[in-house]
């Protein structure tokens, strides 16, 4: 499968564009789904603590290894910093629990999943914390920040980054981190381009992964208003007259185009059949008048919004 790949600051580490993203995949299928991922080509696999399945995407890595499709560090791993951690005594803690599960000697990517600061939740009393625990225990990011660095110096992360931050948090780490972020990773689809926030952290030597490529697709069944209030993305006219004159599926138009501006993609399906056409992305190229297009449905629609579930007032 043809990919490409950006290169990550300041380690030189190359992610891949394409990759593959275990939110919301159940347990019980994870380790299957994770296994065909691998069989189809991808080769970033986007986890996290949050999603309570990473020992059975570890069972997927290991099975994917021991069937020699691929090699340890034919693959590249995220994973990510729940917000009960913050603390740096903490912060080791989550990420030795991570790689445990995982089943992996090291990490390619470790990113602060929310800039939001929640009273610590011991593994004993739950694993994942989730957004059980609604307590805020403010942390100061430069405290976090800290202990993540000490992750890459341990030699057990190769890079890290941050989650859901926005331009100014951004400043705020860039003044005082020693080890800068490699990574962005934040809402991108559609209706929601986050452009000027892309071009910023671009321009500060940041990569971007975007996630919910497909917009209210992964919102709706979670029962968000603006999600079912929206015109489905995969039913956007606009969109379909442009996959229908490539012969694509809007899905593969909406990777396209966010590659194509050099944020890495992250989507997920258990259906083979999408599996293989969400990979099949570079076989093809939008022209200048379909990105202008595509730029243009932005509303702006944010849908992974804490304070719209969690009844806290924090803005991503």
């Amino acid at each position: 499968m043809a990919t490409q790949s950006l290169t990550l600051q300041p380690s030189g580490h190359k992610m891949p564009l394409l990759g593959f993203g275990t939110w919301k995949v159940s347990k019980d299928t994870t380790a299957d789904v994770v296994l065909k991922a691998i069989e189809a080509g991808y080769r970033l696999l986007d986890c996290a603590c949050d999603y309570g399945n990473e020992v059975q995407v570890g069972q997927g890595i290991k099975m994917a290894i021991e069937k020699g499709i691929v090699t340890r560090d034919e693959l590249f791993i995220t994973s990510k910093l729940w917000n009960t951690y913050h603390h740096k005594e903490h912060v080791p803690l989550a990420f030795a629990r991570t790689l445990k599960d995982l089943g992996l000697e090291y990490i390619d990517l470790y990113l602060i999943h929310f800039p939001i600061s929640l009273k610590y939740v011991p593994f004993e009393d739950r694993y994942p914390p989730e957004w059980g625990n609604m307590e805020q225990d403010p942390v100061p990011v430069h405290e976090t920040w800290a202990a993540m660095e000490d992750l890459v110096r341990s030699g057990k992360v190769r890079d890290i980054g941050v989650s859901n931050f926005s331009a100014i948090l951004l400043m705020d780490v860039l003044s005082y981190a020693k080890i800068k972020p490699a990574v962005l990773h934040i809402e991108v689809h559609p209706y929601l381009n986050n452009s000027q926030l892309i071009k910023f952290a671009q321009s500060q030597g940041l990569q971007i992964t975007g996630y919910s490529n497909f917009g209210p697709a992964s919102y709706v069944e979670l029962g968000s208003p603006a999600a079912q209030n929206a015109v489905p993305l995969f039913k956007e006219e606009r969109l379909s007259k442009i996959a229908a004159h490539h012969n694509k599926t809007v899905a593969q138009v909406i990777l396209r185009w966010l590659v194509q501006n050099k944020v890495a993609v992250i989507p997920k399906s258990s259906d083979p059949v999408r599996v293989a056409q969400n990979a099949d992305i570079f076989s093809f190229e939008l022209s200048q008048q379909d990105m202008e297009t595509v730029d243009g449905m932005n509303i702006p629609l944010r849908l992974n919004d804490p304070a719209g579930y969690a009844n806290i007032p924090i803005y991503a």
